[in-house]
């Protein structure tokens, strides 16, 4: 007995030991009220510091499962093992509609699945070898050291104010006036809109947004039972006279945008066109959720100010903002920016679900972009993804046979394929020679976009971007 304790690499000794004791207990190995061997016994026969078992053993004694008696040593306690028949449950049946279509229409399991070696276009997410870990770091030591007890305990639903004051400066750098607007702070950009679906009133029932548009926006929209009225998009935006017969044939609860470095297109709308968009939506009094997805990736041209920015003091425009696509992903912080009276109503409905998000993520965030990191790491993720993007848009010019290709900045490009190509059988035979790649059609509001796909290049290096789209182009002639 005690012959097979293993040491590990993970984790204490002593927690080690405490658990492999334990287990012995619970699963009838040692009998209750058996005495244990000495400390000094132990740490013999498994060749650890006495101070291990010594620790081991306190607690196992703190947690009730062994006792000593003095002079005597210790023993096994009353460990009760219930075993009980076992119960198959049907759980599929007692879910309800909504889990089910969200099962159904989860991208994750419906997709190709990547295997180690392949080339895999998939992943719009920002590189990590670039994540800047050393100042992440400074950043959390700082916070921690100044107020460590207060961000490890509960914070609040409407969010870290020093993040909340930075952001709502950030926003106005962009050129929004932020004089009767808040900020709420969400756990990524999904819990912000779900938030916001959760919270309107279905009246029509409809949405309006691009199309195709955001895989993640069609899914909530789908769940949420809202009627998704899509609109084709031009390469400065979306099609304003369809926009505008649109709404003058139905009703709309909102608009749905997302003005830059558009997913899936790449498409960065015009600031005529975003003009334009404000007006309209405007005249027939609905609102408009802009998603400011990718706005810092501009490789060229000047800044466009968004959406939100020319609603002046209005507050018909929500803006969802977050830095998952360009900072750090596991973060989870976004936020969303609207009317102060709207915010009050949306900071009840997030308590209400998740109390808060992690007020240590959003102190040590804060802290980052304070001390000025944000703005040096930026400069440099510029220059890289820049590159890149220009290597597989000059590589996809080159390599293929494509009928359209969008992506004007950001992390991926659209690729738009003779309308006779099925983009899936593509998929499939290019999945065999170790490239994968996102099918469009997942974006489109109205079953279409079968010839397209998204080409994400930001995690993959010079060569794989170069040979996965010579593979893709190869495939393209000589197997479809």
């Amino acid at each position: 007995m005690f012959n097979d304790f293993k040491i590990l690499d993970e984790g204490p000794v002593y927690v080690q030991l405490k658990k492999y004791v334990q287990d012995m207990i619970v699963k009838g190995h040692l009998l209750e009220h058996q005495k244990l061997p000495s400390t000094r016994e132990l740490s013999k026969l498994l060749t650890v510091s006495r101070n291990t078992v010594l620790n081991a053993y306190a607690e196992l004694e703190q947690d009730g499962i062994i006792y000593a008696v003095k002079g005597k040593g210790h023993f096994v306690g009353k460990v009760t093992i219930l075993k009980t028949s076992s119960i198959e449950m049907d759980w599929k049946k007692r879910l309800n509609d909504t889990t089910l279509l969200a099962d159904e229409i989860d991208l994750i399991r419906q997709d190709i699945h990547w295997q180690k070696g392949m080339i895999s276009f998939i992943s719009i997410a920002p590189e990590e070898k670039l994540f800047d870990v050393e100042n992440f770091k400074r950043a959390f030591l700082t916070r921690m050291s100044i107020e460590g007890d207060i961000v490890l305990n509960y914070g609040y639903a409407k969010g870290y104010k020093p993040l909340i004051d930075y952001l709502l400066g950030y926003m106005e750098r962009k050129g929004v006036d932020i004089s009767n607007k808040d900020i709420l702070i969400t756990n990524g950009f999904t819990e912000g809109l779900d938030i916001l679906l959760s919270s309107f009133a279905k009246k029509s029932g409809r949405v309006l947004c691009e199309n195709p548009t955001h895989h993640a926006a069609l899914k909530l929209f789908r769940m949420h039972g809202l009627d998704i009225h899509g609109v084709d998009m031009r390469d400065d935006g979306v099609e304003i006279g369809q926009v505008e017969q649109t709404l003058a044939e139905k009703q709309f609860d909102f608009a749905y945008f997302i003005p830059s470095y558009h997913n899936p297109t790449g498409i960065v709308t015009s600031s005529e066109k975003r003009n334009a968009i404000f007006q309209l939506f405007s005249k027939y009094q609905i609102p408009i959720v802009e998603d400011g997805f990718n706005e810092e990736l501009r490789f060229t041209g000047s800044h466009l100010a968004p959406l939100i920015a020319f609603s002046g003091p209005g507050n018909n425009i929500v803006y969802i903002g977050s830095f998952s696509k360009i900072l750090f992903p596991g973060l989870r912080v976004g936020w969303i920016l609207a009317d102060k009276e709207l915010i009050r109503y949306l900071e009840s409905m997030k308590r209400a679900r998740t109390i808060h998000t992690s007020t240590l993520d959003q102190a040590v965030l804060y802290q980052y972009l304070q001390d000025g990191y944000f703005e040096k790491y930026l400069k440099k993720a510029r220059s890289v993804y820049k590159k890149k993007y220009e290597l597989a848009r000059q590589a996809c010019m080159q390599y293929i046979p494509y009928s359209r290709i969008t992506g004007d900045g950001g992390l991926h490009l659209f690729i738009e394929l003779e309308e006779s190509v099925d983009a899936r059988m593509l998929l499939e035979k290019c999945y065999d020679k170790g490239v994968v790649f996102y099918p469009g059609d997942v974006f489109f509001t109205n079953g279409r976009g079968n010839n397209t796909f998204r080409l994400g290049f930001s995690r993959l290096a010079d060569e794989d971007i170069i040979r996965g789209i010579q593979i893709i182009g190869d495939t393209l002639k000589n197997d479809i």
